[in-house]
């Protein structure tokens, strides 16, 4: 599988879309643009990777991280959270399957895990 061929499928920012699973993770792909919803994932770590632009991920407690191609960071369960990309930002995310999109949260954002799984 072609990662990059991949993004042709993303259509909308914020809309992540899953590309395989790991035993019991999702390896997905977004595209990202502005700010997202600040929320956290009670029960899992989640795992970002840029693969084209740059994105920050903002931390109610703690400094910010900000992530450039090939980098990747790991939010840990229960850390408050909002990704941030100021120009369009490709990103893979290693999630657990039990990972709801915004967390504890639901915004007009937010994405089932069906929506994820479509073409």
């Amino acid at each position: 599988m072609n990662i990059l061929e991949q993004f042709d499928r993303v259509t909308d920012f914020w809309s992540p879309k899953v590309i395989g699973r790991v035993n019991d993770q999702y390896v997905k792909i977004a595209k990202l643009l502005g700010e997202f919803t600040w929320h956290k994932h009670d029960d899992e770590d989640e795992l970002f990777l840029v693969i084209r632009g740059t994105m920050t991920l903002q931390f109610r407690e703690g400094d910010a991280v900000t992530l450039a191609p090939g980098e990747f960071h790991i939010v840990p369960r229960g850390v408050m959270h909002n990704p941030v990309a100021h120009s369009e930002c490709w990103v893979m995310l290693i999630e657990t399957v039990t990972t709801r999109h915004t967390g504890d949260v639901d915004s007009r954002l937010t994405r089932s895990i069906e929506e994820q799984l479509s073409d």
